[in-house]
């Protein structure tokens, strides 16, 4: 029996965004295929965010203030036994407000805004340091999102389980073809990550009163988990 050259070609795509792939020359006696990977995991870190604010009529005044504020926050971390020094600044700047109501615009204060970050391993720290920023009304736009320290481990978990699911396919056709699957030829990879985000907890923060028998927000809840993807296109040799 005469065995001619052939080329199969699957694409297997379960993803529902559209993506883009390579262009592949077409090679007789093989097969091109794509599938999609997972690696889910429970997150390992919280990163807690919120910005400080203050605003005096003088620059001075407002960098005084928000110096106060940095201040009560770094007494805050330290009764949750973190050091201030874990936190990270991501922007600090200074700049004028102006009354644009009159024809000309009139100075009227001056506005200090700095971002800071909190890495937490241990997440029981969370709901007391977000009730305590809360409390003390010196920040603004508090949010939580939840992660995991090593992202490219995860990311290589998912392409693994990709590259199997697109070798069983592969390998379904060459059996349904009477042939032998071979080696492989080219592959490519994309991942993809979902960065659990929580909205911010309030616009501006505000004093809250809670009474002591009351559960923070998050108490008993479970912090969703960090879900990786990966889509492989692999060409793989028929024997």
């Amino acid at each position: 029996m005469k065995l001619f050259p052939i080329l199969l070609v699957l694409f297997l795509s379960t993803l529902t965004v559209a993506q883009e792939h390579p262009a592949i020359t077409a090679q007789p006696n093989s097969v091109f295929v794509g599938a999609d990977g997972r690696f889910e995991a429970n997150p390992d870190t919280a990163l807690i965010q919120f910005n400080i604010s203050a605003q005096e009529e003088t620059s001075r005044a407002a960098y005084e203030r928000a110096s106060k504020a940095a201040e009560q926050v770094r007494q805050i971390l330290r009764a949750n036994s973190i050091e201030p020094k874990t936190a990270e600044i991501g922007y600090f700047s200074i700049q004028p407000v102006y009354d644009y109501k009159t024809p000309k615009r009139k100075l009227v204060a001056y506005r200090v805004n700095a971002n800071v970050s909190l890495k937490l391993k241990d997440f029981a720290k969370i709901a007391p340091i977000v009730q305590q920023l809360s409390e003390s009304d010196v920040t603004e736009n508090q949010s939580i999102n939840y992660t995991l320290d090593d992202m490219e481990a995860a990311k290589t978990r998912a392409v693994e389980d990709a590259y199997r699911r697109a070798r069983e396919s592969a390998s379904a056709v060459a059996r349904a073809g009477g042939r032998t699957l071979g080696e492989l030829s080219y592959a490519s990879v994309d991942t993809f990550e979902n960065i659990r985000v929580v909205s911010p907890l309030q616009a501006r923060a505000m004093p809250m009163r809670m009474e002591a028998a009351a559960p923070a927000p998050t108490e008993e809840f479970t912090p969703q988990s960090v879900v990786v993807t990966a889509h492989i296109n692999a060409l793989f040799n028929l024997r």
